[in-house]
């Protein structure tokens, strides 16, 4: 692989070949920051997860300099951070058994915008090799602008190749916007059945985030409960942790489709259904 940032790189956890533990994959996670797949991808992480068979991926698309910072972490630099941040995901990848994992080091500026397309031919040339099953993005409705360019790159780099070889199912999860206000029936529910340990340690590894001022290990874990508990209001809980994905598959299978209007379709839905409820009861 070459990559078009001289200071990207493949870390593989089992020291395979890249190319080959890229080509191994069959769920692949492609988040804007270190800490977004522990955040959001984790059915493709546990469905892996000791299993000979199937292989997670995952793809950080920034170099992940601006983030906050405090405590032990107040006086690091952008440089430091940056450093410190690569390392915590790599461990991640080694504590959840990727396959491995591709930094491409853009910058944020760079990924917002949409007339450079750089990480769009990187992340292109990963799915080329990769032919994933399951690719996990950013929702399209995510109120990180980061996170919303991350995903338009990955659905041009998507849409950039043959329809054969396009993955099968792509879906847009939850980190700075959650999606308990979609209707039932466009939920995606991915239910979080077991590993609760490794969920947490998995995000308690990144502790520029956690102790550095973000308690991210503990929103996460809510989230989760609060989605399983919450999901269905006449029933019992039917999972402890849930996280809610919007299904973007239409998006690659129809390259008409424009990605802020499909959105908007899901928003006037929801606005029906609340209203239909509320005139229900003469509201």
């Amino acid at each position: 692989m070459k990559f078009s940032k001289s200071t990207a790189d493949i870390f593989v956890p089992d020291g395979s070949v890249p190319v080959q533990a890229l080509a191994r994959t069959t769920h692949l996670g492609i988040g804007a920051h270190q800490d977004d797949l522990e955040i959001m991808c984790l059915e493709g992480i546990f469905a892996c997860y000791q299993n000979t068979e199937k292989w997670f991926s995952g793809v950080i698309v920034t170099n992940g300099s601006g983030s906050a910072r405090d405590g032990v972490y107040s006086k690091y630099s952008d440089e430091e951070m940056m450093a410190v941040r690569r390392e915590e995901q790599k461990r991640a990848a080694i504590v959840g058994e990727f396959s491995c994992v591709s930094l491409l080091n853009h910058t944020s500026a760079e990924v917002r915008d949409p007339a450079n397309n750089l990480p769009e031919c990187d992340i292109r040339g990963i799915l080329e090799i990769a032919k994933p099953e399951v690719v996990y993005i950013h929702n399209l409705a995510d109120k990180h602008s980061t996170h919303i360019g991350t995903a338009m790159q990955t659905i041009r780099a998507i849409r950039s190749l043959p329809k054969p070889e396009r993955p099968s199912r792509l879906l847009g999860c939850e980190v700075w916007r959650a999606l308990d206000w979609l209707d039932d029936d466009q939920k995606v529910a991915l239910p979080i059945t077991e590993h609760e340990n490794l969920a947490q340690a998995l995000i308690g590894i990144f502790d520029s985030q956690v102790a550095g001022g973000k308690r991210y290990d503990l929103a996460i874990m809510g989230r989760r409960r609060a989605n399983a508990t919450f999901f269905q209001p006449r029933s019992v809980d039917q999972f402890d942790l849930v996280d809610f994905a919007m299904d973007l598959t239409p998006l690659i299978e129809d390259d008409t489709i424009q990605p802020s209007e499909f959105v908007a379709e899901h928003i006037r839905s929801f606005e029906t259904s609340v209203r239909s409820e509320l005139a229900r009861y003469g509201a």
